[in-house]
């Protein structure tokens, strides 16, 4: 079914919850209008703009080019929309989103509603926990936002949405292009990352090139079990069988080729894990177990203590050293600070990271991450006085009173994942 008359969702209330779903801080477009500037005519700046969009006489501006450092050392491209476009393409989602949550397939959890990066580690520790997944296809997606192709992109949009003053609009925002170093480069591929509209026309584009196709194959053409987990462009699958993984992992080159899509050759493999890894890789004298990584955790196949097969996560060590990093730079910048205020910001940086990376069997990483993060701290407060008076023990007095201990926030993976699912959705 296709829906024919959408705009007229796209109305002054729409774009006002769009406006107040948006970071007031954020960092402003080309048009260099913050949030707070535009609250100050709030209703008469978004009746001008509700106009604008249903006369057609909307334009969309360029998004501002930014990078950030990622975890491996490179720079991340981002683009920065304007506030308007913002505005305008937040009530969109909306709007999409009531749409494609209807087809989207149960493992794809990135950037959904009611769905969140620990959903999608708990689908896929308790498949592998508990389905028969001796191998993992553990698979990046090389340059995804920027390789996208506008053509499929707009096909795709076109199986469910025939209002084509909602298709004109997005149709903007993939072609608008980029301002960097005053310059504009036309975008005739890709969608900007950090738009607000970028992650559902992910999702949008994957759910056709991948989650339908694989679904599919693994019903008709697999022989053993599959499982799929996918957090928009990052996705793991597990294969009972070898040949299964083989076959699928040589038919995906070519389904990515054919919408314009290239898989990562250095960072996509095929690798023995699972309850009996350890087993078949020492018979082979291969040693232990290769392990993968996934939204911030290394996989690894271990045993309990009474010998049963178990899987276990532990913070991921770029991620880890990153987060470091990124304390001890700002560490210097707080130098001149009260005592106190550090270890109040510090403690905050803790339990952020515990609130996430807290999940069972990572108790060691965390303790790790706040030794380092207690020492760091000691050699950046030596630092503020040439005589050196500040000694461990009278540290320590401090690391204890600010720094809260390593604590598991996360219940065990598979005891969310049936409380969540209730038994009305199978792990797939």
């Amino acid at each position: 079914m296709k829906f024919t008359a959408l705009l007229h969702h796209l109305n002054e209330g729409s774009l006002l919850k769009a406006f107040y779903r948006l970071e007031p801080k954020a960092a402003p477009g080309v048009d260099g209008v913050e949030w707070q500037q535009y609250r100050m005519n709030l209703e008469a700046n978004l009746k001008a703009l509700c106009i604008r969009v249903h006369r057609g006489s909307y334009r969309a501006k360029p998004s501002r080019r930014v990078y950030i450092p990622k975890t491996d050392g490179r720079m991340r491209p981002l683009g920065v929309a304007a506030l308007e476009d913002k505005i305008v393409q937040g009530a969109v989602v909306e709007i999409l989103n009531a749409i494609y949550e209807a087809d989207f397939l149960g493992f794809s959890y990135g950037f959904r509603p009611g769905r969140g990066a620990h959903d999608a580690l708990d689908a896929l520790a308790t498949g592998i926990q508990r389905r028969k997944v001796n191998w993992v296809l553990d698979t990046d997606i090389r340059g995804f936002f920027d390789n996208l192709n506008h053509e499929w992109m707009l096909k795709f949009v076109q199986h469910r949405i025939a209002d084509r003053r909602l298709l004109r609009l997005i149709g903007k925002w993939l072609r608008v292009g980029v301002i960097e170093q005053d310059q504009w480069k036309a975008s005739e591929s890709g969608t900007p990352q950090g738009a607000t509209v970028s992650p559902i026309l992910a999702n949008i584009y994957l759910h056709y090139v991948l989650d339908t196709w694989t679904h599919h194959w693994r019903r008709h053409h697999a022989q053993g079990e599959v499982l799929l987990v996918r957090y928009a462009d990052d996705f793991v699958m597990g294969f009972e069988q070898r040949e299964d993984a083989e076959q699928f992992l040589n038919l995906l080159h070519q389904r990515m080729g054919k919408f314009g899509l290239e898989l990562h050759g250095e960072k996509t493999r095929l690798i023995r894990f699972g309850r009996y890894a350890a087993m078949q890789r020492e018979r082979r004298g291969q040693g232990k177990p290769e392990t993968f990584s996934f939204l911030g955790f290394t996989h690894i196949s271990s045993r309990s203590r009474n010998g049963n097969f178990l899987l276990t996560r532990h913070t991921m060590r770029k991620r880890l050293c990153a987060k470091l990093s990124e304390v001890k730079r700002e560490l210097q910048l707080r130098r001149d600070q009260l005592l106190s205020a550090q270890g109040e910001w510090l403690g905050s940086v803790l339990r952020g990271h515990y609130r996430y990376y807290g999940v069972p069997t990572n108790i060691h990483a965390l303790d790790q991450f706040r030794t380092e993060l207690g020492h760091a701290w000691y050699r950046s407060l030596r630092r503020r006085s040439q005589k050196r008076s500040l000694i461990w023990e009278r540290m320590a007095h401090h690391v204890t009173r600010w720094l809260p201990r390593a604590n598991i926030c996360h219940p065990w993976p598979w005891d969310r994942f049936d409380a969540r699912t209730q038994d009305k959705s199978r792990v797939r």
